[in-house]
């Protein structure tokens, strides 16, 4: 018995002396006293952060975190909104946090479309 288990004690042992995992990449969070242009621009040149590209003919640019965490959504010329920034994190829940430089109540209609996505189950059907 004891001939069996000394295999398995030397790969637990190997293990625990690998090296340790990089702790999870932490992204900005907003800071609303900044300008519009260098937030933003501070968002994007973040390492790990994916562009999701345009979505349909929305005025908006997507970005999310490699690892599905951090997501921020900046409006461009063109939406109501505009100029704003959006950050969602997924953290027991998804929290959502913005800053509006331009037209409040147009923000917080975006805000409020944002946080009405959050409800849509997987097959696209809303709740009741």
């Amino acid at each position: 018995m004891r001939a069996a288990a000394a295999p398995l004690l030397l790969l637990l042992s190997l293990n625990a002396c690998g090296p340790k995992a990089a702790p999870p990449q932490r992204f900005l969070d907003l800071d609303c006293k900044q300008p519009f242009q260098a937030q933003a621009d501070a968002l994007v040149a973040q390492p790990n952060l994916v562009p999701a590209g345009e979505v349909g003919a929305e005025p908006y640019r997507y970005y999310s975190s490699a690892d599905g965490q951090t997501s921020y959504l900046i409006t461009k010329p063109g939406s109501p909104a505009h100029p704003a920034i959006l950050m969602q994190r997924a953290r027991n829940g998804v929290h959502t946090s913005g800053c509006a430089w331009g037209d409040r109540k147009a923000y917080d209609e975006l805000l409020a479309y944002l946080e009405s996505l959050k409800t849509w189950t997987r097959t696209g059907a809303q709740p009741k």
